[in-house]
This record gives structure tokens, C-alpha cells and sequence, in this order.
């Protein structure tokens, strides 16, 4: 059996959730791996619990296929320990509690990160509730803080404020002074959304959140807007967004092709941007890891920000945990618990 650097007699195999077919969530099956090697920069967690995404959803569909060189495996962020490491590497990351955002591979046992793409877990928080945080942090920050360029005393509209994307960008606005209207689809999920900090809710079946944000903001509009949805509300968000707003898109659940009045947004100066994270370099993934340990992970480690947890589920009930967030009944985040025998 192989021996990590930490001394530890590791499995030759482990227990991963695999992508069967293209399907619907039943295509999810247990199979047994090889336990991956760390390359250069990489090290290897055991993994105690992985994020479950919408990402993850689309590529069980056959619609978000892995970047070239990537585990074929689901799962785009986890928690666990380091227990082994590939050349370059600081040992004192041996033994450490991290999260990491991956590239693929988090339904497992065991999973390959860059090491400049975790970070560890500081006293006060669990292990779900860090494996919860990666994904999410690195959307919004590079979304709503680099690409929107959201400021205190600005306002923010998210579409979708009870997904774990929408409360993280509600919960992290909050703490750098900006005032969000969420956007939920009954009014139990505008409750919860508020409770989390979120300054006004909109039910979008029972009012239309156009001239609802006009209201709420005396006719100005959202500065930014973070839209999951894409297709016929583009000309919407564009409709109640601020003279310089920025709309950021990072889903099209609306679909992928809007109509735009070019002229509208000419004359009010809007910018409409949007990116995916996961097709991005690692340097690039590097340096927003920077970012957020100096500007977002102090308030982790202060306590000030936590994520929003959902119901968990073991890994070998994976297909549960993708039919819950596919229903749209989840609250925040889903993630799957791995049991590693101990």
C-alpha cells in the first residue's frame, strides 16, 4: 500500500460517487478508484465532506463536460485533511484542515487540489460548513466584488437568494456595506432570505421585480445585479438596473440568447459581463484564493461569516442530494458527508 507523507499506510483504492451515463440523478453510481498521486503543487485531501453544486447537476446531464485534464468525477469543493503532498510544496500543510476549490473529483474519498487553492479551516468551523464556502466565495468574489465592483452604499439585486450562490452573495454584501434585494420564488423563501440579512425580498410569481426594485430604490435602480437566469430577463435586469449599473451574469437557467435594447443601455451607461469559474487557470484561481484569504477569510476566522447550510447526505446517497437541489427546496448549501472509516 502506498505511504503518505504524513506516514500513513493509504489505500491503493477508495470509494467514489461516478457518472454512469448522461441522465437524471439515478445515473450517479459508487465505484472504486484508484487513490490519485499528487503531481507538482498538488496535494492530496481526505476528504471529509464535498459542496454539492448546480455545476455538478449539469455535468451528470451531459451539459457542463470537465476542462481537459480534470477528474471525470463530480464535485467542485471540499473539506478534509492534507495527507500527502506532490514536489514544491510547504510541508507544514501536511496534516492541516483545509477546503479547497477543485477542478473535479470532490465525490470522493480521497481528491487531487492546487495547494494555492485551499485554505484552512479555522478553529469554530466545521468541516461541512467549510467544504461549503469555496465555490460559492470564489463566484461571488470574483463576480460581484471584481467584476460588478460592488461598494458599500451600493445596492444589490440577486436572483435567487435562497441557493447557496444567492446567500452567500447576501451574507458577504451585508458585511461590506451594501444594501441586497433578493429575488425568491414563494413568500417562505422571501422569509428566509430576509432572515439572513437580506434587506428587501421579492416573490417573482407574484410581482414583477422590475418595477419592484424601482420602487425599493426610488426609481434609481440596483447597481449590480447577480442574474443566475439569463434569456427574457436580461432585458428585465437592464430595465431596473442603474444608470452605470453592471449586470453580472453566471447562469443562463433562462437560457443562453437574450434580445437587448442596445440603445437603452448606451444611454444609461450599463456594462453587462458575466464569466465561469471553472475553465479558468490555475493562476488564475490562485490569485483569487489571495484575494480572499486577505480580504474575506479574516471575517471566517472572526466568526462574521458562515454559510448557510442545508440538509447533508451521505456520499453513497448523492443522487438524493442532486434531486433536492434540482427541486429547488434546498435553503443554502447541500454537501455530501464521507465517511473515512475512522
Amino acid at each position: 500500500m502506498p505511504e503518505g507523507h504524513l506516514g500513513l499506510n493509504l489505500p491503493q483504492t477508495m470509494q467514489v460517487v461516478a457518472i454512469s451515463a448522461p441522465g437524471g440523478p439515478e445515473v450517479l453510481r459508487l465505484e472504486q478508484r484508484a487513490v490519485p498521486q499528487p503531481g507538482p503543487g498538488q496535494v492530496l485531501i481526505a476528504v471529509s465532506h464535498a459542496g454539492v453544486n448546480r455545476p455538478d447537476c449539469l455535468q451528470r446531464a451531459g451539459l457542463y463536460p470537465p476542462p481537459p485534464g480534470a477528474s471525470d468525477l463530480p464535485g467542485l469543493e471540499v473539506a478534509g485533511t492534507v495527507v500527502a503532498l506532490g514536489d514544491g510544496n510547504m510541508p507544514e500543510m501536511l496534516g492541516q484542515p483545509v477546503c479547497a476549490l477543485v477542478n473535479g473529483g470532490g465525490y470522493a474519498e480521497y481528491c487531487l487540489a492546487q495547494a494555492d487553492h485551499c485554505l484552512p479551516v479555522p478553529e469554530g468551523l466545521s468541516m461541512a460548513e467549510a467544504a461549503a464556502l469555496p465555490e460559492t466565495l470564489f463566484t461571488v468574489w470574483h463576480n460581484v466584488f471584481q467584476r460588478g465592483m460592488v461598494r458599500d452604499g451600493e445596492v444589490l439585486l440577486v436572483h435567487g437568494g435562497t441557493s447557496g450562490i444567492g446567500t452567500t452573495a447576501i451574507k458577504l454584501a451585508r458585511l461590506f456595506g451594501v444594501t441586497v434585494i433578493a429575488t425568491c420564488g414563494s413568500d417562505a423563501k422571501c422569509s428566509q432570505v430576509l432572515g439572513i440579512g437580506a434587506d428587501h425580498a421579492i416573490n417573482y410569481r407574484a410581482a414583477d421585480f422590475v418595477a419592484e426594485v424601482r420602487r425599493l430604490t426610488q426609481g434609481k435602480g440596483a447597481d449590480v445585479i447577480l442574474d443566475v437566469v439569463a434569456g427574457s430577463y436580461t432585458m428585465r435586469n437592464c430595465d431596473c438596473l442603474a444608470v452605470d449599473g453592471r449586470l453580472v451574469t453566471i447562469a443562463t437557467l433562462g437560457g443562453p440568447k437574450a434580445e437587448v435594447n442596445m440603445g437603452k443601455v448606451m444611454v444609461r451607461r450599463q456594462t453587462l459581463t458575466g464569466s465561469t469559474l471553472r475553465p479558468r487557470s490555475d493562476s488564475f484561481k490562485a490569485l483569487l484564493a489571495d484575494e480572499i484569504a486577505e480580504h474575506v477569510w479574516p471575517l471566517v476566522e472572526e466568526g462574521l461569516l458562515r454559510p448557510q447550510m442545508d440538509l447533508p447526505f451521505p456520499l453513497a446517497q448523492a443522487a438524493k442530494a442532486h434531486q433536492r437541489i434540482e427541486a429547488g427546496d434546498h435553503f443554502g448549501k447541500i454537501v455530501l458527508e464521507i465517511d473515512q472509516g475512522d
